[in-house]
C-alpha cells in the first residue's frame, strides 16, 4: 500500500499538468484570437499615445 500512497501525488500532478496544458492550446485560436488581439491592439495603442 506504501506504493499506492508514492505514486498518487505524480499521477494527480501529471493530470492537472495535461489538463492545463489542453485548456491553454483549446483557448488559443478561434473566436478568443479575435478578442486577444484586440485587447492587444489597444493595449499598445493607449501606450504608445500616453504621455511620455
Amino acid at each position: 500500500m506504501d506504493y499506492v500512497s508514492a505514486l498518487l501525488p505524480p499521477v494527480v500532478m501529471a493530470a492537472f499538468f495535461i489538463g492545463l496544458v489542453r485548456t491553454i492550446v483549446k483557448s488559443q485560436g478561434g473566436s478568443n484570437k479575435a478578442k486577444e488581439d484586440a485587447a492587444v491592439d489597444a493595449a499598445l495603442a493607449r501606450a504608445e499615445s500616453a504621455p511620455r
